[in-house]
């Protein structure tokens, strides 16, 4: 079996980046890749300003603390005020230009209003809350680099610089269908054998979660001629086939044979629990080129935990992005594990009230409830025992999202 890094060496090697791009709103860029950078033409702020409620001033008439001084003018957010009189204040507010001449603010509640007047209760520093031009965004220089993933802070930071549109990688078109006669939908009659396609929800959620174009092939019966002609439509189209079930070996696992006879395949067992069986290929298109096949287990804890390991390698190597993994973080285990696998472990975990991590009581790869109990997974090499008190490393969900 090959160990997970040299899995992910295989996957990464096998996906060629995406080329073609797209502009689209800065609105509707939430979570895509940037395909060029954004640079700005103007500083940010555009001018010196406030960053209190108070009153602009001149350090200089300022001596000492209870001066008063006329208030000449009254300057808003939005609005330019004039040049600030010798001996005067303007009453301002939070976000509003300096006026010329003032080169201090002094906050509200240091003040005290008279009629027409101000008067300052402490002697201000030259610059005191004043926010000066340029001080966050220099024009001319880049502010997202191409190869960003877009987060809701970095649309701010296009926006504040006047990005009205972005060039972004295009999504990723991935086409999902399940393998399985057993296989049926929720709402269909129950028939003795049966269970509800779990997969189906799970793998197209975190599909979209991802920023994918998702085309739902449905489920496809177990025979071999009916896998080769859902590989044949998944491919045009499409830049990944992602499947579930199917992988093994069995008599009834037919996604081996059918890529081999449609395409490419290198199946291998990854050294992992959840999740040994992988499949790894490409299928060609009818009009030139290829689309990527993954093949997961069909077991729903094994297909999810799979698809965070090594669908989404894949699909962040198509949009460019580069090959990392999550950190995660050294917990303390309040959990006993004295049984550890040969293979590298991916057990289902949640903090608990100490910040400590517990198990869910059952590890099966068939019990769905233990993922949606966690909070993540703690990694565990091939046949590490665990105690109680152990320091261990656990990757939320969270640090998995694309």
């Amino acid at each position: 079996m090959l160990s997970l890094p040299e899995a992910l060496d295989r996957l990464r090697a096998g996906t060629t980046p995406l080329v073609e791009t797209e502009a689209v709103s800065t609105f509707d860029a939430l979570g895509r890749v940037l395909a060029a950078e954004v640079r700005s033409l103007l500083d940010v702020p555009p001018h010196d300003n406030t960053s209190m409620d108070g009153y602009a001033l001149r350090t200089a008439d300022v001596r000492e603390a209870g001066a008063v001084l006329p208030v000449a003018q009254r300057i808003a957010a939005g609005q330019v005020g004039q040049v600030l009189a010798p001996g005067s204040a303007a009453r301002i507010f939070t976000g509003a230009p300096i006026p010329e001449g003032a080169d201090a603010v002094v906050p509200q509640e240091q003040c005290e209003a008279q009629d027409g007047a101000v008067r300052i209760k402490l002697v201000p520093p030259a610059g005191q809350w004043i926010r000066r031009r340029g001080e966050d965004v220099v024009a001319g220089s880049t502010v997202l680099p191409r190869g960003s993933r877009l987060t809701p802070q970095a649309l701010g930071l296009a926006a504040s610089v006047g990005a009205a549109t972005l060039t972004v990688v295009r999504r990723p078109r991935v086409a999902l269908f399940s393998t399985g006669d057993e296989l049926v939908m929720p709402g269909e009659p129950l028939k003795p054998g049966a269970i509800y396609n779990s997969n189906r929800y799970t793998l197209r959620a975190l599909l979209q979660a991802a920023g994918c174009e998702v085309s739902d092939l449905g489920i496809v019966p177990d025979r071999l001629d009916a896998t080769r002609e859902a590989l044949k439509r998944a491919a045009a189209g499409h830049d990944l086939i992602l499947t579930s079930g199917g992988v093994s070996v069995g008599e009834e696992d037919h996604l081996k044979p059918a890529a081999a006879a449609e395409g490419r395949i290198d199946l291998w067992q990854i050294a992992i629990k959840p999740g040994k069986p992988l499949a790894f290929g490409a299928i060609p298109r009818a009009g030139g080129g290829e689309a990527l096949l993954i093949g997961l287990p069909g077991n729903p804890v094994s297909s999810f935990v799979t698809f965070l390991l090594a669908v989404r390698p894949v699909l962040r190597a198509l949009q460019g992005l580069p090959a990392t993994e999550p950190a995660g973080l050294a917990l303390r285990a309040d959990f006993d594990w004295p049984r550890p696998d040969q293979r590298r472990e991916f057990l289902r975990a949640r903090r608990n009230a100490d910040g400590s991590l517990e198990l869910f009581p059952n590890q099966s790869s068939g019990v769905l409830t233990s993922a949606v109990w966690a909070e993540g997974l703690v990694d565990n090499p091939p046949g590490q025992a665990i105690a109680r008190g152990d320091a261990v490393r656990f990757v939320p969900f969270s640090d998995y999202l694309l």
